[in-house]
């Protein structure tokens, strides 16, 4: 695990990050169940083509302390652009995937002239989501993560239901044991897995501000051509939210194919910067 860990002050929150190179910013932001550290192996080659390349805790992963309410999709969306002025940058690339991706699809709506980029991994554009029988199945944790006593069932037996989560989202991947140290580690920390359930209870059905207004920002979509939820043809659906340029890469590998595949992920991301 390379790169100088950190810490800001952004959006009334500590957060925790990880950073190597320098250069213009590009900000790596993580999902769920996951760190900053899903992004281990592609920071360095972008630090390597010359830039500031930063992956945070989101908010309430330690080591980012724990926020004292659950977070909206709004706050998500400024916490990004929050984090970008507290590491002395008036604007970046941003880079999520899964819950990152959600958020940083917000800020480039909020505030375009903060974004120079945007690329997101394996989570099409939210508000154009349609429901389906193999969506609501993939997706029925967001059901019951909302239930009392969610983050005690998940955390049980040293959080054996992660496994079983990343097969189901990336069933062509067997990921050795290690690859979940990292989260493991995170998740036990006090507070930390209860504060990562609240992105679930405050979730609406209903799309925020910023999940309605159109993005102008120059985007790139990653999608994993084996992903059993989100399809290829979801991100060709969502073009309708984009009025800049809107570029579709699609790569082997389920919903974490960033380390599922990672010399060919790279490959494709790096291509785009």
């Amino acid at each position: 695990m390379a790169g100088t860990t950190g810490f800001v002050e952004a959006n009334g929150l500590t957060f925790a990050y990880i950073e190597e190179g320098s250069g213009p910013l590009v900000l790596m932001l993580h999902g769920f169940p996951d760190t900053a550290h899903t992004w281990d192996d592609l920071r360095p080659r972008i630090a390597d083509r010359g830039y500031r390349a930063v992956s945070p805790f989101m908010r309430g992963y330690h080591p980012t302390a724990v926020p004292t309410a659950d977070p909206d999709q709004e706050t998500l969306a400024r916490d990004v652009l929050a984090l970008i002025t507290a590491l002395g940058a008036s604007e970046a690339v941003l880079i999520g995937h899964d819950w990152g991706a959600a958020a940083v699809y917000g800020a480039a709506a909020l505030r375009p002239d903060r974004v120079s980029k945007l690329m997101t991994v394996a989570i099409p554009h939210p508000a154009t989501l349609l429901p389906s029988p193999r969506k609501l199945w993939g997706a029925r944790h967001f059901a019951a993560y909302k239930l009392p006593g969610a983050a005690k069932r998940f955390a049980r037996n040293n959080f054996e239901a992660l496994p079983a989560i990343y097969r189901r989202w990336s069933p062509t991947w067997t990921p050795s044991a290690a690859e979940f140290d990292a989260v493991r580690e995170c998740f036990a920390s006090p507070g930390t897995l209860d504060a990562v359930f609240g992105y679930y209870r405050k979730l609406s059905p209903l799309p925020s501000a910023s999940m309605r207004t159109k993005i102008t920002v120059p985007t790139v979509v990653i999608a994993g051509s084996d992903d059993p939820v989100a399809k290829p043809s979801d991100f060709r659906r969502a073009a309708r939210m984009f009025e800049g340029e809107y570029i579709i890469e699609e790569v082997p590998g389920g919903h974490f194919m960033h380390r599922e595949h990672p010399e060919l992920f790279a490959a494709r991301a790096l291509g785009h910067l």
